[in-house]
């Protein structure tokens, strides 16, 4: 029975010890060697960045990462947009995450409250250079406690966008865009082309692609929150007064006009500023590859947004992408590595250069708006939207309101719809975001 009972404990033993031996040859997707053939220790990134555009761009700096150095080989994973996210929660509560990923700059607070991410501060602290190569107001907002949870990656910002040839035709000069809300309004006027009852080409559009919440942020630099006093300021003067100006310039025309006006617009050459239907504007700056690709000797400007009134500024908003290791890496300090990599000035140049799209890194930014494979024209566009990221703001979803948006929009749409005035409209978006706190808390 002795003999027995010591045989069985010994099988049970190697069964155990082989289980162990089988988890250590395994990495964050569960059956891969951690080690190349090479000795390399083999870390996954996940993007989700699939298209014939950005796929090439990343999928290149991952190869010049691989070849620069024998300790590290990263292995790219391509998951849709939306589902990325999904995915890394189940990944980080099975305890099998990704070594990188990919993910939206605006909720890395909410991550790190919710001990989904890496705190990198010890990784700051040995390379304490690395947090000076963003824009600042990119890298305060991977802060949590005053600690970086992420690096900042790509970015953008608004600006507008017009015909220089329709401005001659209106008698406007081309070279000078309107530089306030009432000159946007009088030059969109002027530009308007009517036949009848139908209009075959607005001047501008008030709603298309910028709503009222970014002319708020426009009129005085702050958005629906104060992040100093964490708290909602939705209703405030300067708010009111901006839904004013956008409610009225849209009733200018009217929502039957605008719907059906806008039903007749598409992508590529049925985009509406493409297409002729739009005078002037506001897109993100790599709208510029639209009119690179699908524009005919398009003759275009491109300007900071109208400011409300002179003094006031000319603050643009924008969003972006950070890089970070989700809680539960198995290899954290080869993804700081790669980490690095990725934000330093070579990858954000490529990136910038190949992709047209703006980047987190000062200096990547500034090299590439010189960078010989822009031509003229991509020259113009990215010097102008690196200038342009010096006014612009990112807003942050505060921690004590996740995704109270989805209490503002609402009303919004009843003001535009004559339902309410700005006034009721953002006194209720503020009641039911400030109750929307309290229960939060």
């Amino acid at each position: 029975m002795k003999t027995a009972k010591t045989s069985k404990m010994f099988i049970a033993f190697i069964v155990i010890l082989s289980l162990l031996l089988s988890a250590c040859s395994s990495d964050a997707t569960g059956g891969k060697s951690e080690k190349n053939s090479e000795g390399k220790v083999v870390i996954d990134f996940w993007t989700f960045w699939g298209s014939e555009i950005r796929r090439p761009v990343i999928e290149k700096i991952i190869e010049d990462f691989n070849n620069s150095q024998d300790d590290i080989e990263v292995k790219h994973t391509y998951l849709p947009f939306g589902d990325i996210w999904t995915k890394n929660l189940a990944s980080i509560a099975a305890g099998k995450p990704a070594d990188i990923i990919i993910n939206d700059i605006n909720q890395v607070a909410h991550r790190a409250k919710n001990n989904q991410t890496t705190n990198l501060a010890e990784y700051i602290e040995k390379d304490p250079e690395v947090k000076d190569r963003f824009f600042p107001e990119l890298y305060n907002a991977s802060l949590y406690k005053g600690d970086p949870y992420a690096l900042p990656f790509n970015t953008d910002t608004r600006m507008l966008f017009y015909n220089k040839d329709m401005f001659k035709e209106a008698g406007l000069d081309p070279n000078k865009p309107p530089a306030t809300w009432e000159e946007l309004q009088e030059y969109g006027k002027k530009l308007d082309v009517k036949n009848g009852n139908k209009y075959d080409r607005i001047g501008y559009l008030p709603n298309y692609k910028m709503g009222a919440e970014v002319w708020m942020v426009n009129a005085d630099g702050k958005s629906y929150w104060d992040y100093e006093k964490s708290k909602t300021i939705i209703n405030d003067k300067s708010n009111i007064e901006a839904l004013k100006w956008f409610k009225d310039y849209y009733d200018y025309y009217g929502s039957d006009v605008i719907n059906s006006f806008q039903a007749e617009f598409g992508e590529e050459t049925a985009d509406p500023f493409i297409g002729g239907k739009l005078a002037m504007t506001t897109e993100q700056t790599n709208f510029y590859t639209k009119i690179r690709d699908y524009g005919e000797n398009i003759n275009f400007g491109i300007a900071p947004l109208p400011e409300k009134e002179p003094g006031n500024g000319q603050t643009s908003w924008g969003g972006g992408f950070v890089a970070e290791i989700p809680k539960g890496a198995k290899h954290p300090d080869e993804a700081w590595e790669f980490l690095k990599y990725l934000t330093d000035v070579q990858a954000q140049e490529h990136w910038a250069v190949k992709g047209f799209d703006n980047v987190a890194n000062i200096e990547a930014s500034e090299k590439a708006a010189q960078n010989p494979e822009f031509s003229e024209d991509g020259k113009m566009v990215y010097e102008a939207s690196v200038k342009n990221l010096e006014q612009t703001i990112i807003t942050p979803v505060p921690l004590e309101a996740p995704d109270y948006t989805n209490l503002i929009n609402p009303e919004l749409e009843k003001v535009l719809l004559g339902e309410k005035t700005p006034e009721e409209g953002l006194d209720d978006a503020q009641k039911a975001v400030e109750q929307f706190v309290k229960n939060n808390n």
